[in-house]
Protein backbone atom coordinates (compact mmCIF):
# COMPACT_ATOMS: atom_id res chain seq x y z
CA UNK A 1 0.00 0.00 0.00
CA UNK A 2 1.52 3.78 -0.81
CA UNK A 3 1.88 6.02 1.72
CA UNK A 4 1.48 9.60 1.44
CA UNK A 5 5.15 9.99 -0.01
CA UNK A 6 4.77 7.56 -2.74
CA UNK A 7 1.37 9.61 -3.48
CA UNK A 8 2.97 12.58 -3.57
CA UNK A 9 6.17 11.66 -5.50
CA UNK A 10 3.69 9.72 -7.90
CA UNK A 11 1.33 13.25 -8.62
CA UNK A 12 4.85 15.18 -9.06
CA UNK A 13 5.77 13.08 -11.81
CA UNK A 14 2.81 13.61 -13.41
CA UNK A 15 3.20 17.16 -13.16
CA UNK A 16 6.72 17.01 -14.22
CA UNK A 17 5.71 14.83 -17.49
CA UNK A 18 2.99 17.47 -18.48
CA UNK A 19 5.47 20.19 -18.18
CA UNK A 20 7.78 18.02 -20.06
CA UNK A 21 4.96 17.61 -22.91
CA UNK A 22 4.09 20.95 -23.10
CA UNK A 23 7.16 22.76 -22.82
CA UNK A 24 8.08 25.25 -25.68
CA UNK A 25 9.95 23.78 -28.46
CA UNK A 26 12.91 25.71 -29.51
CA UNK A 27 13.86 23.38 -32.47
CA UNK A 28 15.57 25.48 -35.59
CA UNK A 29 14.98 28.58 -33.47
CA UNK A 30 16.55 30.94 -31.09
CA UNK A 31 16.94 30.08 -27.60
CA UNK A 32 17.29 34.18 -26.88
CA UNK A 33 14.09 35.18 -28.65
CA UNK A 34 11.87 32.48 -26.09
CA UNK A 35 9.36 35.45 -24.13
CA UNK A 36 7.94 34.97 -21.11
CA UNK A 37 3.79 34.03 -21.64
CA UNK A 38 2.73 36.24 -18.82
CA UNK A 39 4.35 39.95 -19.74
CA UNK A 40 6.22 39.16 -23.04
CA UNK A 41 9.80 40.10 -21.50
CA UNK A 42 12.79 38.21 -22.69
CA UNK A 43 13.46 34.90 -20.23
CA UNK A 44 17.07 35.47 -18.90
CA UNK A 45 19.46 33.24 -20.81
CA UNK A 46 20.39 31.88 -17.24
CA UNK A 47 16.96 31.04 -16.47
CA UNK A 48 16.50 28.83 -19.35
CA UNK A 49 19.75 27.06 -19.27
CA UNK A 50 18.73 25.89 -15.62
CA UNK A 51 14.90 25.28 -15.96
CA UNK A 52 14.85 24.80 -20.20
CA UNK A 53 10.66 24.25 -19.67
CA UNK A 54 10.29 27.03 -18.50
CA UNK A 55 7.77 29.45 -20.20
CA UNK A 56 7.58 32.25 -17.60
CA UNK A 57 10.47 34.88 -16.50
CA UNK A 58 11.14 34.50 -12.58
CA UNK A 59 9.25 37.59 -11.77
CA UNK A 60 5.93 36.43 -13.30
CA UNK A 61 6.53 32.72 -11.98
CA UNK A 62 7.09 33.99 -8.28
CA UNK A 63 3.44 35.48 -8.61
CA UNK A 64 2.10 32.41 -10.46
CA UNK A 65 3.39 30.95 -7.44
CA UNK A 66 1.87 33.11 -4.57
CA UNK A 67 -1.25 33.43 -6.39
CA UNK A 68 -1.71 29.42 -6.68
CA UNK A 69 -0.51 29.52 -2.43
CA UNK A 70 -3.27 32.05 -1.87
CA UNK A 71 -5.87 29.44 -3.64
CA UNK A 72 -4.97 26.27 -1.42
Amino acid sequence: MADIADIATEIQERHLEVAMANRPRWTGVDMAAADCEECGNEIPAARREAAPWATTCIECQSIRERRAALHR
